[in-house]
């Protein structure tokens, strides 16, 4: 009932009023019955935009610390998203996670609508990153459809670290259901799973017509916080007005929201395809 309000009278209204979202290909999600919306993901807002112009409910899987925070606003935001149809989704790894995306393995069972980022996280230069494989382990494991998602110009609505949004026009491309029928009961293939998330990407690179990279975003993300770290003690250094300490180095222009998700990330290999790295959780909201 929450939700049905909310997206009726509240956020719809508003978001359609100010944003003026363009949709096409909304007639490519189901009526009815399970299937996956995969999108790509350049901006927080993704969460907010897509399922406004969704008819059906979506459901998405949102990290765990937004269920966990203390305070008003820790108690206020928590059942914000339980009552928004998010469930919670532990990146800790092994078998937390694993336990985390059999509640998104619910959802699908029960014929619902499921959202989901293969990129793990936000874009940190509005270009397209290797997907992981836990997009490819449900649509098999549940044998329901992939429906590619373009957000398209989210990332000027709300670059990462910016709360209050721009206003300006967005849109979305929903293209046609990927069936991925002949891979069924071979959803433990390793190379089966790297294949379907390889062909759902190229789906979401062709639809919104980002640059590709074959290399993991959480990966690249390190990468630029390590740079900005090394260069703060060059600059403090440079500065003679500056007052710090030389030695101290700190990761500049990053939110706890904004930290890199390094798990199974190789810093020395980015483009290596490790189990960790290609097991990650895909979560909106995330740096």
């Amino acid at each position: 009932m929450f939700y049905w309000f909310m997206k009726t009278f509240v956020l719809g209204p508003v978001v359609k009023l100010l944003f003026r979202p363009w949709v096409k290909g909304l007639d490519n999600v189901p009526a009815q019955g399970a299937a996956i919306l995969a999108s790509n993901h350049l901006s927080f807002s993704d969460s907010i935009f897509m399922p406004l112009m969704v008819p059906r409910p979506v459901v998405f899987l949102a990290k765990s610390e937004y269920f966990t925070g203390t305070g008003i606003k820790g108690r206020l935001t928590a059942a914000f998203f339980r009552l928004t149809n998010q469930l919670p989704m532990d990146r800790s790894g092994g078998a937390a996670s694993a336990q985390s995306l059999n509640a998104g393995m619910q959802v699908l069972r029960n014929g619902s609508l499921m959202g989901i980022y293969p990129e793990g996280t936000r874009s940190p230069d509005s270009r397209l990153y290797r997907g992981k494989v836990g997009v490819a382990r449900l649509a098999l494991q549940a044998r329901v459809p992939v429906i590619p998602v373009a957000m398209i110009g989210t990332d000027k609505v709300q670059p990462i670290g910016k709360r209050v949004p721009n206003i300006r026009r967005i849109g979305m491309i929903f293209g046609e259901p990927l069936d991925f029928s002949r891979y069924y009961g071979m959803e433990d293939d390793r190379m089966v799973q790297r294949s379907v998330t390889d062909e759902i990407m190229y789906e979401l690179m062709r639809l919104s017509g980002q640059e590709y990279v074959d290399e993991y975003a959480a990966v690249v993300k390190l990468r630029l916080a390590g740079k900005a770290q090394e260069a703060a003690p060059i600059k403090a250094a440079a500065d003679p007005d500056a007052g710090g300490d030389p030695t101290a180095g700190t990761t500049a222009g990053t939110t706890p929201d904004e930290t890199p998700d390094i798990s199974g990330g190789n810093s020395h290999n980015p483009g290596a395809s490790t189990a960790a790295a290609d097991d990650g959780p895909e979560l909106p909201g995330t740096a």
